[in-house]
């Protein structure tokens, strides 16, 4: 999904920043070669954009900076597989969606085309 070339893969830092923290920890036992991989790729695909604007997210405010990112950049697409998500409509006109979804409803729909 991250190479189609339709496809615009926005964060802000916090979520870029929260990403490769994830992927430190233990749990996923990944070496540091395989995390420096790992952010050369988001570096690589992920278009990183200021967010100053806050938003409440009382059902789970840690993952408030995600909807804020989806209002700022104005995306299309959240893709989640958080429950937690499903309250977030009231907030914004981005469609929250999987992975699997998301390949299967944009990207096998529209080939090379389909925006986000």
């Amino acid at each position: 999904i991250a190479r189609h070339s339709d496809i615009e893969w926005i964060a802000s830092q916090a979520i870029l920043s929260e990403y490769i923290e994830v992927l430190r920890r233990p749990k996923f036992g990944l070496s540091a070669a395989l995390l420096r991989e790992w952010e050369a790729v988001f570096n690589m695909v992920i278009t990183v954009i200021d967010v100053s604007d806050d938003v409440e997210f009382p059902r789970d405010p840690k993952d408030a900076k995600f909807l804020a990112c989806a209002i700022v950049g104005e995306a299309d697409y959240l893709i989640t597989s958080d429950k937690d998500f499903t309250d977030a409509y009231a907030l914004m006109l981005t469609t929250v969606c999987s992975v699997s979804h998301f390949k299967a409803t944009v990207v096998n729909q529209y080939g090379s085309g389909g925006q986000t």
